[in-house]
């Protein structure tokens, strides 16, 4: 039987990174962190790329990885291989956090840490509204792009919604290529690790 290697060929559609999209790596991407990662790109220009991985959860509460942190019913996530002992957030509230950075739609990127802490205190914030990471996920000017011509990365489209829904990640990959159609959705059919097979 011949396998039809052009299964694993990335065909954007034109589809180029920008804030506000996702990445969805590419079946037998290695790593503990970018393996079948999802990330958000919350920056992006010809200086570099930032994103969050959506998709891998950390197995501490916040409050125990922030001593002072108020008692919030959330999930924090692996952000990515960058400055991971420091806690970056995304959320949906807009300029009621000041220093906001606006991703796209309602979605926004850091600001006033303490701001987010008192709105949490006075109950003000739901946990959909906000998400967590210990990381970030980061690349140099033309890396991404380089990554991209090496069919690492699918670039795709995401509804805000589906960025912050509090419901588990752990199936967000498969979830993605299935549907993505097509070739894609024959990915979840291989190993995460072909030499184990």
């Amino acid at each position: 039987m011949n396998l039809d290697i052009n299964i694993f060929k990335i065909e954007t559609n034109h589809v180029s990174p920008s804030k506000g999209r996702i990445l969805i790596a590419e079946p037998f991407l290695p790593g503990s962190y970018f393996n079948r990662s999802v990330i958000l790109l919350v920056a992006h220009s010809d200086k570099g790329a930032v994103g969050f991985i959506l998709n891998k959860k950390v197995e501490y509460p916040l409050n125990e990885i922030i001593g002072d942190f108020p008692d919030f019913d959330t999930e924090v996530y692996i952000g990515g291989p960058v400055s991971t002992d420091s806690i970056y957030f995304i959320h949906s509230l807009g300029d009621t956090i000041p220093g906001s950075i606006h991703i796209k739609d309602d979605l926004y990127w850091g600001g006033d840490f303490d701001e987010l802490k008192r709105h949490i205190n006075l109950g003000m914030v739901k946990p959909d509204q906000v998400r967590f990471f210990l990381g970030y996920s980061g690349w140099d000017s033309g890396q991404l792009e380089e990554e991209l011509s090496e069919n690492t990365w699918l670039v795709s489209e995401i509804e805000p919604r589906n960025v912050m829904d509090c419901s588990p990640k752990n199936n967000m990959w498969i979830e993605l290529v299935r549907e993505l159609g097509g070739k894609y959705s024959m990915w979840e059919n291989f190993p995460e690790n072909p030499s184990l097979n």
